[in-house]
């Protein structure tokens, strides 16, 4: 995969790709990282590239024509390598990211982040050049790198051979709708508490099901909005009863 940030500080972000799973992708050639500094297509000497809103108002707005500029060069780099590179804004007002839009992002073969800074960005890159605009959370940052850089991760993590196990990313919370199950390793007691006995029963079935019942556990205490959509037709009858006998007891 090949990922553009453009961004007023670009220097901030390459180091989130230097280390780790995602360090050694891009080392073996697997991950290609490129970051553009926004004021690179400023045209006037003290290169501005940003001016205040029309219709008043606090802040700043980062300008159309310089942003265009950045986006049309990062294209053209992508389509050079025979990529079709999606764009994405990163801002609060974005549509939320989750594991599914991550899945849905993992599957191109180039993105191209463009970094929210100050008040925003004038609307028309939205209209004529973004794909998707994202929303980290609902909270603001002072600018979209982080967000950026926290979302291309998310992504990076689920292309094929990136974790060494590629069901790992299977198994991570918001894979199968249901927060991720507790995990245990060595040493058997820990401070008086014990790793629970069906992981060292060595019944495969057993270990699984106590998973899925842990999962669903988590989720409807901690997230139990997560479960409006849940899709109970494809529970089996074991966990159909587990999800009946928690419901008397959760409310949920």
């Amino acid at each position: 995969m090949y990922i553009t940030f453009l961004s007023l500080s670009p220097q901030t972000m390459e180091p989130f790709f230097s280390e780790g799973v995602l360090g050694r992708a891009v080392q073996e050639g697997r991950l290609e990282i490129r970051s553009t500094n926004i004021r690179d297509f400023a045209t006037d000497k003290h290169r501005v590239v940003d001016d205040s809103p029309y219709g008043g108002g606090a802040g700043m707005l980062l300008k159309p024509d310089i942003v265009a500029l950045a986006i049309e060069n990062a294209q053209k780099i992508c389509q050079g390598k025979g990529l079709t590179p999606k764009v994405i804004l990163t801002s609060p007002r974005g549509r939320p990211f989750n594991q599914a839009t991550a899945q849905e992002l993992s599957a191109q073969d180039s993105l191209i982040f463009v970094c929210g800074q100050y008040e925003g960005i004038d609307q028309r890159i939205s209209d004529l050049f973004v794909d998707m605009e994202i929303s980290l959370g609902d909270f603001v940052l002072s600018g979209g790198e982080i967000a950026a850089c926290a979302i291309a991760n998310s992504i990076c993590r689920l292309l094929p051979g990136m974790l060494g196990d590629d069901s790992s990313a299977l198994n991570d919370s918001f894979s199968n709708q249901l927060l991720e199950y507790p995990q245990y390793t060595r040493p058997p007691i820990f401070r008086g508490y014990s790793v629970p006995s069906v992981l060292l029963s060595g019944n495969h079935e057993k270990i699984a099901h106590w998973r899925w019942e842990q999962s669903f556990l988590h989720t409807a205490s901690i997230r139990p909005d997560m479960l409006r959509d849940f899709d109970y037709t494809t529970l089996n009858k074991a966990q159909l009863k587990f999800v009946s006998q928690l419901r008397k007891q959760l409310q949920f």
